[in-house]
C-alpha cells in the first residue's frame, strides 16, 4: 500500500527511473519537477538529471524508505496508484503509462508541495 509511482526520462529497459512508495500523486510530482528546473538542475544528461530530481524529493520527504533509483525494466511501472510519469524537455511530464482511472490534479496542493521544497532546499544550503 502507498501512493506509488515511476518517474523516467527514457523507458529504455536499462534507463534510471525513480520509484517512489509515497507522493506519487500528480501533485507532488509536478512539485517536484518545477522545483528541479527553478532551482537549476542541468538538462540534458539523463542520468544527472534523475540523481538530482531524486535528491529533491530525499530532501523533501527525509527517511529512508520512500524512494529508489531502478532500471526502468525492473521498475514496479503497473503498480495500481498512479504508473508512470515520463518526464520530457524543461522536467515537463509528456507521457503517462497506467495512469489511474481518476487523476487529482490540484494547483494549490502542488504549490504548497513546492513551498515546502524550496523551503527545505534553502534550509539544506543554508546549513553547509
Amino acid at each position: 500500500m502507498g501512493n506509488r509511482a515511476v518517474i523516467t526520462f527514457n523507458t529504455d529497459e536499462n534507463a534510471p527511473s525513480i520509484y517512489l512508495h509515497w507522493n506519487g500523486g500528480r501533485a507532488s510530482v509536478e512539485a517536484f519537477l518545477q522545483a528541479a528546473k527553478d532551482l537549476g538542475v542541468r538538462q540534458g544528461d539523463e542520468a544527472y538529471q534523475l540523481a538530482r530530481l531524486a535528491q529533491i524529493i530525499g530532501n523533501y520527504m527525509g527517511g529512508t524508505l520512500s524512494l529508489g533509483i531502478v532500471r526502468y525494466g525492473f521498475n514496479d511501472k503497473n503498480n495500481g496508484d498512479n504508473g508512470v510519469y515520463v518526464v520530457g524537455p524543461n522536467f515537463k511530464i509528456i507521457e503517462r503509462i497506467f495512469p489511474p482511472s481518476h487523476e487529482h490534479v490540484d494547483e494549490d496542493y502542488t504549490q504548497q508541495i513546492y513551498n515546502d521544497i524550496i523551503t527545505k532546499q534553502a534550509a539544506i544550503f543554508a546549513d553547509n
